[in-house]
């Protein structure tokens, strides 16, 4: 059986919405294609470090998993998300800042949509 996707733009939104009421500051970076855009998420711990995250296909698990793309200096995530965006006119990132590291990613209904 197909695996349902969201639509990029849906899920960016609901995304968005559930850090809003955690009371974790993010928001929009770069809005990508509506439909099917991939979506990179850029955790800030606001000590000059982060890290990005992707989608990614698990074959273990046979499933799609939140895997990191790029972690260090802010800096360098930066210039690893300017590189992705410049191949992927429809790529989405969602910027996050958080100092306790929190993204949400692996809660339920975020981890695997």
């Amino acid at each position: 059986m197909a695996e349902a996707r969201l639509a990029s733009g849906l899920w960016v939104a609901a995304y968005l919405n559930r850090l809003r009421l955690a009371a974790i500051p993010a928001y929009l970076a770069r809005r990508g294609d509506e439909t099917a855009g991939a979506v990179i998420v850029k955790l800030a711990t606001m000590d000059g470090q982060a890290r990005a995250f992707v989608r990614r296909w698990d074959f273990a698990s046979d499933s799609r998993i939140w895997a990191v793309l790029a972690e260090g200096p802010e800096a360098d995530v930066d210039a690893t998300l300017a590189r992705e965006a410049a191949r992927d006119r429809d790529l989405w990132l969602v910027e996050v800042e958080d100092r306790q590291g929190r993204s949400l990613l692996e809660d339920e209904g975020l981890r695997d949509g």
